[in-house]
């Protein structure tokens, strides 16, 4: 830790503080614990050194749990959203088609912790439970400016680790086997979809808040985000990022709609060599698709030869991963895909409705509030649904709790503010509170 030697203290010290804000906010204080949660949700590589200790592996649940525990018990309710019920249905949905898969013989009965299509449910559905417990704690302005700032935080964290790692290796030319996992653990190109989707945010967020100082930290943030993906060298990840950006440039900022083209004009004179190599290895010389591309053509085509086989309900939750497929792949490279082959038409009539619901909620706040806070968290969230959308077309990017948990409490945020926005705050509530030491970021105006 910064060359002092204490760095093997951090899992200890970590997981002392998981219980001490679990006992925070069963007795009373439920924010709190959502706070504590939120740099250890994508922060996966720290929270599996927490592993060797007594349940320390299911911490983080634990916490959520009790986050909800508590403010149950204290009576407070989730802001008036259709949301919460479209993911409760598509939930038990899921849980049922693996029941479907199990009767079919395509997968185990989803009973048990070895059960690895039940381990695979219950992990997605940390991704609800983290909504849920935001939409309850999350009830005012301040919450939500605290959440943005404990996001920023996080972020630029994340951030660093992820620089530190590239900038380690000589990226002169590019080569795959130099790409690290990054502090989410599951890949580069998951990291990435992380990266892109909060830049965007911060993009968003900084062009519609007023404070000059918060819109030049939001800017950097976002600016120092980019450079990190950039140097993960996912393609997925780059095209989320230009389809965000015009999005941007048709809601806010049309200046961009000039600055775009241009870009892609000359972005091989702009970029580093290593950048261009990798969007270039997209086909070869001949003009053929090069190896990742080319698997990802036939795992689409195996998979729409298994949709027309159960077009209905599919072949059942979480049944991918245990055919064999090409490269022994375990999901289709596209989240999209994956939705109709295992859950079938069905499956994805929820999905559709979960994603509308997704973007109409912040548009709608960017759209009608008057608060420059409230503004700003709609455009942003907004842009990383968008980014997160995109990435979804070359991988399955939705069900990683690492890459999505903060955007779903972003989500709970906009829809608290939403609800705030309907009940016509007094203006004299909107206006954050005069302190003798001003910090620009806690202002957030």
């Amino acid at each position: 830790m910064l060359g002092t030697g204490l760095g093997h203290f951090i899992p200890l010290v970590a997981y002392v503080l998981f219980w001490v804000a679990i006992l925070v906010s069963l007795f009373g204080r439920p924010v709190y614990g959502l706070y504590f949660a939120m740099p250890f949700i994508p922060y996966r590589t720290l929270r599996d050194k927490l592993d060797g200790y007594p349940l320390g592996h299911n911490l983080l649940t634990v916490l959520i749990l009790a986050v909800i525990v508590s403010a149950l018990l204290q009576g407070k309710r989730l802001p008036k959203s259709k949301l919460y019920i479209t993911w409760l249905m598509f939930a038990l949905y899921l849980y049922f088609s693996m029941w479907f898969s199990s009767a079919m013989g395509n997968a185990p009965v989803p009973l048990w912790l070895s059960d690895i299509n039940f381990v695979t449910w219950k992990d997605y559905m940390m991704i609800p439970l983290v909504f849920v417990a935001a939409g309850l704690v999350l009830e005012d302005r301040a919450t939500i400016r605290r959440a943005v700032i404990i996001l920023a935080i996080t972020l630029a964290l994340i951030d660093r680790t992820c620089l530190l790692e590239s900038f380690s290796r000589s990226w002169a030319v590019f080569d795959e086997s130099k790409r690290d996992p990054g502090p989410l653990e599951w890949g580069s190109n998951q990291t990435a979809a992380f990266l892109a989707q909060f830049a965007m945010f911060f993009w968003g967020f900084g062009r519609v808040i007023q404070r000059k100082k918060v819109k030049l930290i939001c800017y950097g943030l976002a600016a120092v985000t980019i450079l990190a993906t950039m140097y993960t060298f996912s393609r997925a990840s780059y095209l989320a990022l230009l389809v965000s950006v015009a999005v941007l440039a048709l809601l806010k900022d049309r200046k961009l709609l000039l600055v775009l083209p241009l870009f892609l004009l000359t972005w091989k004179v702009i970029v580093p060599t290593a950048v261009t190599q990798r969007v270039d290895m997209t086909r070869q010389a001949d003009g053929q698709l090069e190896a990742s591309a080319e698997e990802r053509v036939l795992l689409w085509e195996n998979a729409k030869n298994t949709f027309y086989r159960n077009p209905v309900i599919g072949t059942g939750y979480a049944t991918f991963q245990l055919g064999e497929h090409v490269g022994d792949l375990r999901d289709t490279h596209n989240w999209y895909v994956l939705v109709v082959v295992e859950t079938g038409i069905l499956g994805a009539i929820f999905a559709f409705f979960l994603l509308v619901q997704m973007l109409r909620s912040p548009f709608s706040l960017f759209k009608t509030a008057r608060d420059p806070l409230y503004t700003a968290l709609g455009l942003g969230t907004l842009l990383a649904v968008v980014s997160c959308l995109v990435a979804n077309c070359f991988g399955d990017r939705w069900t990683y709790l690492e890459i999505n948990g903060l955007l779903w409490i972003l989500l709970s945020a906009t829809l608290r503010a939403e609800e705030l926005t309907r009940k016509g705050i007094p203006a004299g509530e909107l206006r954050v509170p005069v302190s003798t030491s001003r910090t620009p970021v806690l202002e957030m105006r």
